[in-house]
């Protein structure tokens, strides 16, 4: 651990500046950056081998060349085996079902059922992150008991089963036929790992309801990066609503109380972090939708980038010698297996019905859905764990899923004004 001495320097204290978060307390070697950069050296030992093999085939022509029974294996995962299909707007969701012959009950049956899938799924997760994240397991009278701390492995463990679950979907019902080079994958997969990583970190320096509005938020940071990078243009009403969140969060952030306790005050380590999850999470839709240009359903995209997180957390948990030690864990505390295995079947749960909720309903549906959602979090959150909110926090996160909710209505008119525009002229460009 030959940078040890390095970490000190760069670990931040608290936002009052009067003590250290106990997480931190621990160990040097529980510090989030370092933490980080082992994760990411146990990630390039298996990037890097991979990266070379590709090239090494590729200057080699081995797609003419080649033979045995590794060729088709080797195909599939450097070459792929189709020509990318024509991209077509939003190429990311599935076509919507149109409800034809579907009666008015039925619909509303479905919907039902859609939005009851999601927030049980959603919920639970949120509420067992926290849990896991924040609290001690094992505690008694004479105990304080210990907290797991490895994030890398719950990642693991939501992976795992995602796999096993899009895997025994698209082996039981029909799929498109598969083109993707497999590889390519990969790049989802890694950005994909690390912006949960960030995620179950960050949970250790904020509290829950300020993670939820920094992921609400997102839209402010997108729109920046398609205004310098892309010179994208924006309506009147995605200025005035990325405004809006923008002064619902600083609300919300301004409002905490001097006395508020260590595991709710934002610290510098958990702004980074949260930084860090909306970088590698806008990288992964957006790698996605490149993707899509192939011919495949979300399942398939779900499977593939599956595939490869497994293979990155399995890897670098094994070289670091972890996958024993929260094996261990699991087997001291009959609780946390318990959690553990709930926050992965509530993960993979969840990804099925975000596919079926927009395939049967639209995107639309589906954002209000997930934005009462995330409010539902954070009002869950408080009641369980205690966390307070000032009347102008209170007011802030109210701000805040307003614009969320006048973004849907506004972005559905536009939709709608979109589709009687004359063959050739097309809106601007959405976030």
């Amino acid at each position: 651990r030959f940078c040890l001495p390095l970490v000190p320097a760069s670990l931040p204290t608290m936002a009052t500046g009067e003590e250290i978060a106990p997480a931190l307390q621990d160990s040097w070697g529980d510090f989030w950056l370092f933490r980080f950069f082992v994760n990411a050296a146990g990630y390039a030992s298996i990037v890097v081998p991979g990266f070379l093999l590709i090239q090494y085939f590729k200057r080699r022509n081995y797609l003419e060349t080649g033979r045995g029974i590794c060729f088709p294996v080797i195909k599939s995962c450097v070459f792929g085996s189709e020509v990318k299909s024509v991209h077509q707007d939003d190429g990311s969701l599935p076509l919507r079902a149109e409800p034809t012959e579907s009666s008015t009950a039925r619909q509303v049956f479905k919907l039902l059922f859609c939005a009851a899938g999601l927030q049980a799924s959603y919920l639970t997760w949120g509420v067992l992150q926290e849990r896991v994240m924040t609290r001690t397991y094992g505690a008694t009278e004479t105990d304080p008991g210990e907290k797991f701390k490895d994030s890398q492995f719950l990642v693991f463990m939501n992976r795992i089963l995602a796999f096993t679950v899009a895997g025994l979907y698209c082996a039981l019902t029909k799929q498109p036929r598969h083109g993707a080079p497999m590889y390519k994958y990969s790049f989802a997969s890694l950005s994909n790992i690390l912006s949960s990583w960030c995620q179950y970190e960050a949970l250790k320096y904020i509290s829950f309801p300020t993670q939820v509005l920094a992921k609400a938020s997102k839209v402010i940071p997108v729109m920046m990066m398609g205004k310098l990078v892309s010179r994208k243009s924006y309506e009147y009403w995605e200025y005035l609503t990325a405004a809006l969140i923008s002064v619902g969060v600083s609300m919300f952030l301004l409002s905490s109380a001097p006395n508020r306790t260590v595991s709710t005050v934002t610290t510098f380590s958990g702004v980074v972090l949260l930084a860090g999850y909306i970088i590698f999470d806008s990288f992964t839709s957006n790698w996605q939708d490149a993707l899509f240009t192939y011919k495949m359903s979300p399942v398939q995209m779900m499977f593939g980038v599956n595939v490869f997180s497994c293979l990155f957390t399995v890897g670098s948990l094994l070289e670091q010698g972890a996958l024993l030690e929260s094996l261990r864990f699991m087997a001291r505390h009959s609780e946390f297996t318990a959690h553990a295995v709930l926050l992965s079947v509530c993960s993979a749960c969840g990804q099925l019905f975000i596919f079926y909720t927009i395939n049967q309903f639209g995107a639309a549906v589906f954002t209000i859905i997930m934005t009462l959602r995330q409010a539902f979090a954070i009002l869950l959150s408080c009641l369980i764990y205690g966390h307070t909110v000032t009347v102008v926090g209170g007011l802030g996160i109210a701000v805040v899923f307003m614009a969320l909710f006048l973004r849907v209505y506004a972005r559905s008119r536009m939709k709608k004004r979109s589709k009687k525009l004359p063959p050739g002229e097309s809106p601007v460009q959405k976030v």
